[in-house]
């Protein structure tokens, strides 16, 4: 996906108005570029920071009848900002720069990766649409909204091969994410979104990033992301966003308006700043992770290894061991949740990301009691791979690995 080009035939109404067509670019390009077009013509090099809440206008008139046209449709005003609920300046920047990045017409971002999913869950609800198919497993706190019925939806949970015969009249969404959180089992988009219908797909792409795979291009409506992790990149933001076509994004800017779940512009600021970076920081942390993976594959004192066929940052072990042994033993490593940023993290789903699901269907969807989850980071590998192998503890003599499960590498 490195080499991709991306689409950019779309002009940049927000930040370049009446900008002529650009041709295609590289995703690299795009990275360091997007949301930045207009920057040159007005003198600077640096995106600025729009901090106003509130914006004078002395043409009344005129400001009613942009927030009728908003209220009719949810598309993004023509005209300077009426207020920060409805807009900003800096935020609209990461907004065009993601969904260029993720290959769609547009992009709503959120104060957290759970609004954003809320915003979504509200939007289809308002057309009566309120059942929901999903494939475990999410994230914890998505499945808990989902099962806990929270906003009055319904799900059905199963297998990427029961969607088609699970979807109802009153189904308005299938989501899944892939590679999962936090087992890294992934699916067939594609064929995930030929069996949806005209239900929207929704696909959480969090741990991919649009540097490993643009769900767009293989048939989902929409793309989640929680940009606390990969595309902030440094765990100082939090955010969510949803990448999808102008019509749905028009909806979801509605339900942002009148839920108030809106990014704070400077988070906006340092979301756009991490997003050029981003296939740097993606391909270097993929590199350790896929060199740990293979050594954590052939140590005895791990008895399974989860690693996307993709690739990524992301590693899940089953240790043969206690695993809250191998959370305290750790020196280099943080053991927190989270993932996505520069520095290497562990935590253990059972505990932590997952509890909030219950403990059988945590189980059943693979979140076992014994495993892990590694985000890698940037720092050399060699340091990485000696603070895990003094966390593992001490190796089992050669007459008792015999005992334990050989090492396997699942995709």
């Amino acid at each position: 996906m490195d080499s991709a080009r991306t689409d950019t035939s779309h002009d940049e109404a927000r930040t370049a108005p009446g900008a002529p067509a650009t041709a295609p670019r590289a995703l690299a390009t795009e990275a360091v570029h997007a949301g930045r077009d207009d920057l040159a013509r007005q003198g600077l090099h640096a995106p600025p920071i729009d901090l106003s809440t509130t914006y004078p206008s002395y043409d009344s008139r005129g400001e009613a009848a942009r927030i009728d046209a908003f209220a009719a449709t949810g598309a993004e005003l023509d005209g300077p900002p009426v207020y920060g609920r409805l807009g900003n300046p800096t935020v609209a920047r990461f907004e065009t720069a993601l969904a260029r990045l993720e290959g769609t017409e547009a992009a709503v971002a959120f104060a957290s990766g759970m609004a954003a999913l809320t915003a979504v869950l509200l939007v289809r609800a308002s057309l009566g649409l309120r059942h929901v198919v999903a494939v475990r497993p999410l994230y914890g706190c998505s499945d808990h909204l989902l099962t806990a019925g929270l906003l009055g939806s319904e799900v059905t949970w199963t297998d990427p091969a029961g969607i088609a015969d699970a979807l109802r009249p009153d189904t308005g969404l299938v989501m899944v994410e892939s590679p999962a959180n936090p087992t890294l089992a992934e699916v067939d988009l594609r064929a995930v979104a030929h069996a949806c219908g005209s239900v929207p797909l929704l696909a959480d792409n969090t741990f991919a990033t649009p540097v490993l795979q643009r769900p767009a291009e293989q048939g989902a409506r929409l793309v989640l992301h929680s940009a606390t992790k990969y595309l902030g990149g440094h765990g100082d933001v939090m955010a969510g966003v949803v990448a999808c076509d102008e019509e749905f994004a028009g909806r979801l800017r509605q339900v942002r308006f009148a839920t108030g779940g809106v990014l704070h512009p400077l988070a906006g600021y340092l979301l756009l700043r991490g997003l050029s970076t981003l296939p740097v920081r993606v391909r270097a942390a993929s590199a350790n992770a896929a060199e740990l993976a293979r050594r954590l594959a052939a140590d005895p004192r791990v008895a399974r290894v989860h690693y996307p066929r993709i690739g990524g940052a992301m590693i899940a072990i089953e240790v043969a061991g206690d695993p809250h042994e191998v959370i305290a033993g750790v020196r280099l490593i943080t053991p927190a949740v989270s993932l996505g940023s520069v520095d290497t993290l562990i935590q253990h789903p059972a505990s932590i990301s997952h509890r909030i699901v219950d403990a059988d269907d945590r189980r059943g969807s693979g979140v076992s009691d014994r495993l892990l989850r590694l985000s890698v980071g940037l720092e050399d590998v060699e340091d990485l791979w000696a603070d895990l192998d003094h966390a593992l503890g001490e190796r089992a003599p050669a007459s008792e690995t015999g005992t334990l499960s050989g090492a396997s590498v699942t995709g």
